[in-house]
């Protein structure tokens, strides 16, 4: 599995947050600059099979949000600390570029890139990958405090299996070939955190009110084959965004990222390089 820092060795640069947390992030490439933001259950490291095919067009600037990886975790958890971690590499991206910056985000981290956009005036293009709102995901009665137990009990294999398995759905051999990739260490080490993000995703609605005059150029990525739920969501953000565009990712569900990480990437190269209106 290709990693995501070049060299591989590379140590990770930080920014420091609103409330004064350390968040780290991976620079890689050469070009415009663009901000990734890993999903639910992860940290930068599920993003790498398809940044290495963005590194030749564009510098790449892989982070990992709050609690997991090379980043600090405040005290008090708020989705609103998370919009603020993010606006605040954009910001780090945008000095060291000297111009505007794109932002992606997969599922939670679409949700976080999304919250960002407001705080975050350099961003110049914005791609969100199936954001992570309530009505996506169908979950059993049970699962949330079930997961909660399994993680505080130490049983993050186990807790990380629930929610792929009743959350997101996923066969078993689908789960055991997520088992078998290098990130899955990495999902373990962040399950502290899986508890309160899915209360979250469960719980948190889009409000369009905040996004009907933002105007940044946006796409939004959606797997063919990705449940009704998903489809209701992100077709609520495209109506919200002035400049919102759903593109459909052929044959795909939520996880394009590692399943088909070419066509991730031709539909973000082209939307950050060529000229608005192209």
């Amino acid at each position: 599995m290709t990693t995501i820092a070049a060299p591989p060795s590379a140590a990770p640069a930080y920014v420091t947050s609103s409330d004064g947390t350390r968040i780290g992030y991976w620079r890689s490439g050469s070009g415009p600059p663009l901000v990734m933001v890993h999903g639910g259950m992860a940290d930068h490291t599920t993003l790498a099979r398809v940044v290495p095919l963005l590194e030749s067009r564009l510098t790449v600037y892989a982070v990992d949000r709050r609690g997991r990886g090379a980043s600090g975790d405040g005290r008090n958890h708020a989705i609103e600390r998370e919009y603020d971690d993010i606006a605040a590499v954009v910001d780090a991206a945008a000095r060291d570029s000297g111009g505007t910056v794109a932002l992606f985000g997969h599922s939670f981290g679409a949700t976080c890139a999304l919250g960002a956009v407001l705080r975050a005036p350099d961003v110049g293009r914005l791609i969100l990958y199936e954001p992570a709102f309530r009505g996506v995901f169908d979950y059993p009665a049970g699962l949330l405090d079930r997961i909660t137990a399994l993680v505080a009990a130490g049983r993050a294999d186990e807790a990380l299996a629930a929610a792929f398995l009743e959350r997101v759905g996923v066969s078993a051999a689908e789960l055991d070939a997520l088992r078998a990739l290098p990130s899955w260490t990495a999902r373990i080490g962040s399950a502290a955190t899986v508890p309160r993000e899915l209360r979250l995703d469960a719980t948190l609605a889009f409000d369009p009110a905040p996004y009907t005059t933002c105007t940044t150029p946006t796409r939004l990525l959606l797997g063919e084959a990705s449940p009704a739920g998903q489809r209701s969501v992100v077709r609520s953000i495209a109506s919200a965004l002035p400049g919102g565009r759903i593109v459909v990712l052929p044959g795909q569900g939520h996880m394009a990222q590692a399943t088909a990480p070419e066509l991730v990437a031709n539909a973000v190269i082209p939307f950050i390089t060529e000229p608005a209106g192209a």
